[in-house]
This record gives C-alpha cells, sequence and structure tokens, in this order.
C-alpha cells in the first residue's frame, strides 16, 4: 500500500502513545478500534475518520483538534491559549487533574483579563474605560 498525505498524524500518534506508555494494543482496546488499523494508521496507510480520531484523542487524554490540524481535517489556528491548552493536555508528565487544574487557573486568569474564548469581551473593556465610575458608586461589580 502506497502512504496516504496525512501529514505526520502517524508519526505523531506514536510519539504521543509512546508517552503515555502505551502499547500499540492497548491505545486500539482503549480507543475501540483494531489492533491492526491503528498499527496501518501510524504507518501512514489509513486515513482516519475524524471519529476515529476523536476516540483515539479521548484515550490519549489529548485534545481531538491537536489531532484533527495532524490529519489535515482542520487548519491549525493561532487562536490565543489554544497553543496553551494544547501544550497543557499534550504534556505526559501531568496528571488528568493536573491538567483540568491548570486548564482552568488559566481560563480564569484569561476571564480576569477580559479575554474569553481567545476575544476580549465587551464587559472587559467596559471596565477598563470606566472602573472609577463603578467604585464611586459603591458597587465594584456593577457594569
Amino acid at each position: 500500500m502506497a502512504s496516504l498525505n496525512v501529514g505526520n498524524l502517524g508519526e505523531f500518534l506514536r510519539e504521543q502513545r509512546r508517552h503515555a506508555q502505551l502499547s500499540l494494543r492497548q491505545l486500539a482496546d482503549a480507543a475501540g478500534v483494531s489492533n491492526p488499523y491503528l498499527s496501518q494508521i501510524e504507518r501512514g496507510l489509513r486515513k482516519p475518520s475524524a471519529d476515529i480520531l476523536q476516540q483515539l484523542a479521548k484515550a490519549l487524554r489529548i485534545s481531538a483538534e491537536t489531532l484533527y490540524v495532524q490529519a489535515g481535517i482542520l487548519d491549525e489556528r493561532k487562536v490565543d491559549g489554544v497553543e496553551v491548552h494544547s501544550a497543557i493536555l499534550t504534556d505526559p508528565s501531568l496528571t488528568e487533574q493536573q491538567k483540568q487544574v491548570l486548564l482552568q487557573i488559566y481560563e480564569s486568569f484569561r476571564k480576569e483579563n477580559g479575554y474569553e474564548s481567545g476575544r476580549e469581551s465587551a464587559s472587559a473593556r467596559t471596565n477598563e474605560r470606566a472602573p472609577d465610575a463603578r467604585e464611586a458608586d459603591g458597587d465594584p461589580h456593577a457594569t
């Protein structure tokens, strides 16, 4: 079989599987795919569907978006926070609980600084323009 143009998906999956200290068979079982099929994906002989990529991402405890980008399904975006999320979710030295806590802390800081989902919130812009007016009324939470 000739290798399909799936970017570095197979190589990336193999690396993530090794970081997770899973055998090919263990990952296949955890993702609900056959061992030979996963092997073909890793060798670049098969292009998995978005559903299969999502199952693999869940089994590897990484974001599905990361695999979609590797497979060429999604274009890589440079959106605020996406790189941070990916870095946290793919770090093999962190436990699942540690990853979730870090993501929660990161998002709370972003909201505190006026950013939500990669865009500055309207309320944050309002707060930046008139902080003294809110405090003068005695209500620090008013918009």
